[in-house]
């Protein structure tokens, strides 16, 4: 006989839309809602949100792949933070749909290589949402178009709750990157989804796909927070 037992709900992924704000910022919010993911005061939660300005650099950059003096950097306008996550330097701005994942991978998802790859089918969805077609490049990281990249990934997992996240290209200024070796791959360009389309897709539809899909890729429910 059939148990009438309904099946467990999606656990929720509350969602906070931040805006602009500095990077700085960000690592505060961050860290705050990981302490408090480990203590299981507040559900799952995703951030997304533009920053200002700004080159950051993970654990295993070389400052080789900063081309210009920081002095020359900060004199353009350009913060520079060295930031904890994984990954080498990347440029984020205005333009650039940022989203910072605080899932607990405890219990079912303990797993660092799945968590990237399902950040990267995030991205790789929500740009066919949008009509273009991007995928993953055998023994690279992020979103690709041909062999440019249009969406990062740099993550950082503490007690299995995770940090920052991706960065997806939407019409974000490119110059930027040309000041750095964006990622620490010199043979691989960048685009955006403004290059790819010719027009720049409304931002605030960019978070919505970026939402439902990492609702639907680690099986949660999104809610407005």
């Amino acid at each position: 006989m059939r148990s009438s037992t309904p099946p467990p709900s999606e656990p929720p992924l509350r969602v906070q839309r931040l805006g602009q704000i500095p990077y700085g910022r960000g690592l505060e919010l961050q860290s705050e809602l990981v302490a408090r993911r480990q203590r299981g005061e507040v559900a799952d939660t995703l951030l997304l949100l533009e920053h200002d300005p700004v080159f950051t650099l993970g654990r295993n950059a070389k400052r080789e792949h900063v081309l210009l003096a920081e002095e020359s950097l900060a004199a353009q306008g350009f913060e520079i933070y060295d930031s904890g996550r994984g990954g080498d330097v990347t440029y984020h701005g205005p333009g650039q749909a940022v989203g910072y994942p605080i899932l607990n991978l405890d219990p079912d998802r303990r797993d660092v290589h799945r968590y990237v790859r399902d950040l990267e089918e995030v991205m790789v969805r929500a740009c066919v949402d949008f009509g273009v077609g991007a995928g993953r490049i055998d023994g690279l990281t992020g979103c690709w178009v041909g062999d440019r990249k249009i969406g990062a990934i740099g993550v950082r997992i503490a007690r299995w709750v995770t940090s920052h996240g991706f960065a997806l290209n939407v019409d974000v200024d490119l110059r930027p990157f040309e000041m750095i070796v964006p990622c620490g791959i010199r043979d691989r360009g960048v685009t955006s989804l403004r290059r790819e389309l010719g027009v720049s897709p409304n931002l605030s539809e960019v978070f919505d796909s970026l939402a439902s899909h990492v609702a639907s890729v680690f099986g949660r429910r999104a809610e407005r927070a």
